[in-house]
């Protein structure tokens, strides 16, 4: 009898309000950092599953396009858009609990496939090659009903070329909705 007692008090105390599964998704501004960089159009798919009602991990696959810029000032030079890929494991911690809602804060960490990027106006540039590179990023944000907004910065090794190197490391902001993950 006891025993019953104990295991209905831990599946009570385990009881989850949301449901287990979500899937966001998400399109919005990437900010490039270093000389001559500007920003672009960042999406984002990211299915999660609720470990608590508080804690979730999850995957994200984000492309964003921005012109990456250079770690020192460089005359005369310009550079094309490049895409930024990611392919990242997160964990989202909620502070909010029971109701619409719900501010969170996470980190991230995996793989950046970075696209090459092209100069020119500036010999002492070279041309930076296609490269994939390991990162991580630190997020907050708020969950309002289906409704999410989160914020990143993701850190993102430079690139190597010639006499300087490209930044890679990029602000993240986005606005998007996700299926599933509601409360029961």
């Amino acid at each position: 009898m006891i025993a019953c007692l104990v295991l209905v008090a831990a599946s009570v105390s385990y009881a989850q309000e949301y449901k287990k599964f979500k899937v966001g998704v998400g399109i919005g501004y990437a900010m490039g950092s270093g000389e001559g960089s500007s920003g672009g159009v960042l999406i984002t798919v990211e299915p999660a599953y609720r470990i608590k009602d508080n804690l979730s991990i999850g995957l994200r696959m984000e492309s964003a396009a921005v012109t990456r810029g250079l770690s020192t000032s460089v005359a005369g030079a310009s550079f094309d858009v490049a895409a930024i890929g990611s392919y990242t494991l997160n964990g989202q911690y909620y502070l909010g609990q029971g109701s619409s809602f719900r501010p969170f804060v996470g980190a991230g960490l995996g793989i950046y496939s970075l696209a090459a990027v092209t100069v020119t106006g500036n010999s002492m540039l070279s041309n930076a090659a296609a490269e994939s590179s390991f990162g991580f990023y630190p997020r907050v944000g708020f969950d309002y009903g289906h409704f999410n907004l989160a914020l990143d910065y993701n850190f993102v090794p430079a690139t190597k070329a010639g006499t300087g190197e490209f930044k890679n490391n990029y602000l993240g902001f986005r606005v998007g909705f996700f299926f599933g993950g509601g409360k029961k």
